[in-house]
């Protein structure tokens, strides 16, 4: 009695009120728990307990339709009691919801210290949250309370926390070790969340290329079920800066929905390519403009696998960094101006400009429409191509400046293909020409006539 009073126990649980005989399951439960107290902090009130340890901690709230019955209070004199701190380890916070569509929210928490709890004042806490996707620990310190049972998401909490060592390799079809840090605050049900995220090596296994991707943003979550709403996201993928909007939403025993509008202002293509398309370097450089809407469907398929993806795009300053392809484009380019001097290979590189719309699923990128202007003409196509890059086939016409016959380098020829030029004449344009682009055996491009 001189150092307090020790309590040991273990295997206590608390049912609702109106369970029978104790079915179900328990409101509380506790492994085994042990608290220390003075003579003075048992008789006198209010009760005050200097610390509890409690290892194996479970609360399960019930769904607010059972709530009011299973966990009311009876009539009369309230416990008033005052703890310093409670340390927790290896514990969980299940909270129920009458939603259909939506599974129990889960909280496995590593190790939690609360400091100075009392009925009616929040706690100073200090916890360690096991995160299973992407795997890794959060680290988080701030207040929470006072707990409000009846209806829990009504309960305050705010502070900082600390995620890193996160494992991204855990969510399949992703790579990357994430780090994040930010502030929080508001109640359970909704929680304003700034802070940064950063992964130095994010990749996907269409490629396993890693790229820098740094990220700020504000989002809001709800602690009850789940679900997060992405009010601002400031990102930079390599070189390039972007912004999205969106939503992570749970899906009911599948795992998480995600839509997300992403909008690219002026960024760098190879950046994006260089994350999806696995071959090096990346086909292609030049300015990206785009906006696009994201979904990515709950599911045990790899990202790449079953995210969709359409919108519209703009690419500026085009260089191929396949030497083949581009004095394909730059010949084509003469041919188009009736510059037929040079059209060997190694012509002075053209720049271009590409505009389409698209969609991408499976692995593949679907054009329903792609114009692509050079010096001296256009080409409009439809098409498909593949994210690694093997297979490709588009079809669609080449209009130019230059008539069919200024476009040979032969004299002879160009008096030979003079008669035609009427015919290849169209809306203006010198020629108009069908063209189909595929990918050959061998991965180099066959340039041809459709048929």
């Amino acid at each position: 009695m001189v150092h307090g009073l020790v309590v040991t126990g273990s295997g206590l649980r608390i049912f609702p009120q109106n369970s029978q005989g104790g079915g179900g399951n328990p409101l509380i439960a506790i492994k085994q728990f042990q608290f220390r107290a003075s003579p003075a902090g048992l008789f006198f009130k209010p009760t005050h307990v200097r610390q509890v340890n409690v290892s194996g901690f479970a609360i399960n709230v019930p769904p607010s339709a059972q709530r009011s019955n299973a966990i009311r209070h009876e009539h009369g004199d309230k416990v008033k009691i005052k703890v310093d701190k409670i340390i927790c380890d290896d514990s969980q916070l299940v909270i129920g919801t009458d939603k259909p569509d939506k599974d129990p929210r889960v909280f496995q928490l590593k190790h939690v210290v609360l400091r100075d709890l009392g009925p009616t004042t929040a706690w100073p806490f200090d916890a360690v949250l096991t995160n299973p996707t992407p795997r890794g620990e959060i680290h988080a310190s701030g207040t929470f309370g006072p707990w409000d049972a009846e209806t829990p998401g009504n309960s305050k909490v705010n502070g900082k926390y600390l995620f890193e060592h996160a494992n991204l390799n855990t969510i399949k079809g992703i790579g990357g070790i994430l780090k994040s840090t930010g502030f929080f605050e508001g109640y359970l049900n909704r929680i304003a969340i700034r802070g940064e995220a950063d992964v130095p090596d994010f990749s996907l296994d269409t490629a396993n290329h890693p790229v820098a991707l740094a990220t700020r943003f504000q989002a809001t979550v709800d602690g009850t079920s789940g679900d997060t709403y992405l009010e601002q996201i400031d990102a930079k993928l390599g070189s390039s800066q972007f912004s999205c909007k969106g939503s992570v939403v749970d899906v009911k025993g599948k795992g998480h929905k995600i839509d997300v509008d992403t909008d690219v202002p002026n960024g760098q293509i190879a950046d994006f390519l260089a994350l999806a398309v696995n071959t090096t370097p990346s086909p292609m450089t030049g300015l990206l403009n785009l906006q696009a809407k994201l979904q990515i469907p709950p599911g045990d398929l790899s990202v790449s696998e079953k995210m969709t993806m359409h919108g519209a795009f703009t690419l500026r300053q085009i260089h191929f960094t396949n030497p083949v392809i581009e004095d394909k484009v730059d010949v084509m380019s003469l041919r188009a101006l009736g510059h037929t001097s040079n059209l060997n290979p190694g012509a002075p590189d053209v720049t271009s400009r590409m505009t389409g719309a698209f969609e991408m699923q499976k692995g593949e990128l679907a054009f329903s429409r792609l114009d692509y202007t050079l010096p001296g003409g256009e080409v409009q196509l439809i098409g498909h191509y593949t994210l690694d890059g093997r297979q490709y086939e588009f079809t669609g016409k080449v209009r130019t400046k230059a008539e069919v016959s200024e476009m040979v380098a032969s004299k002879w020829k160009s008096i030979l293909l003079k008669p035609l030029d009427p015919f290849f004449s169209k809306h203006g344009w010198g020629a108009q020409v069908p063209i189909k682009i595929s990918s050959g055996k061998d991965g180099k491009p066959k340039f041809g006539f459709p048929l």
